[in-house]
């Protein structure tokens, strides 16, 4: 079973984050959801309240398959803006684990700390100035580089997130998860 970490903040995009946690334990992954504040509750871009299972601080010294960042402003920002996050990323990078983001998030912490350096990478579009060293695929809604996925939006969270859940658990095991979907 594979093990996903998955960090919010404040203002997160609603479907984004919810979609790719329920996907991914679908999916029997086991999915650990922390908050980058110094609480587990946070309120998401469009008011709905999330709680979190563990702060990041809890679980910073483990390793996991993937880290899967979710999008949304002002979330997008705290995410590149917690030295603890991007030290973890750093790591799990060195170890090839899969890194993936959607939305702003590949722009604002992939490209802000040097992830796509070298790589194609896509992300909401007007942010992709963020996407430093990285060649933006305007026309392509997800992008796989390495051990990098990028996502546009929003409409694209749901094949973001069976993108993540083929490349960790097999393509079988995400298109199980896709038909009960109805997708």
């Amino acid at each position: 079973m594979s093990k996903v970490l998955v960090p919010i903040a404040n203002g997160s995009e609603d479907i984004e984050a919810i979609t790719i946690i329920d996907v991914l334990r679908r999916g029997d992954v086991e999915v650990k959801v922390a908050s980058v504040h110094e609480s587990k509750s946070i309120i998401a871009a469009h008011g709905i309240k999330i709680e979190a299972d563990v702060l990041l601080e809890d679980v910073a010294s483990e390793m996991f398959d993937a880290i899967v960042l979710p999008g949304g402003m002002p979330g997008a920002e705290s995410l590149r803006d917690s030295k603890l996050l991007i030290d973890l990323l750093e790591k799990h990078d060195i170890q090839d684990a899969l890194l993936a983001a959607i939305c702003a998030s590949p722009a604002l912490v992939f490209g802000t700390h040097g992830f796509v350096v070298d790589k194609q990478a896509t992300c909401y579009p007007g942010f992709e100035s963020n996407l430093k060293g990285a060649e933006y695929l305007a026309d392509q809604p997800i992008v796989m580089d390495g051990n990098i996925i990028t996502a546009q939006g929003p409409a694209m969270v749901m094949a973001f997130s069976l993108a993540v859940l083929a490349n960790l658990e097999g393509y079988d095991k995400a298109q199980e998860v896709a038909d009960g979907l109805l997708c």
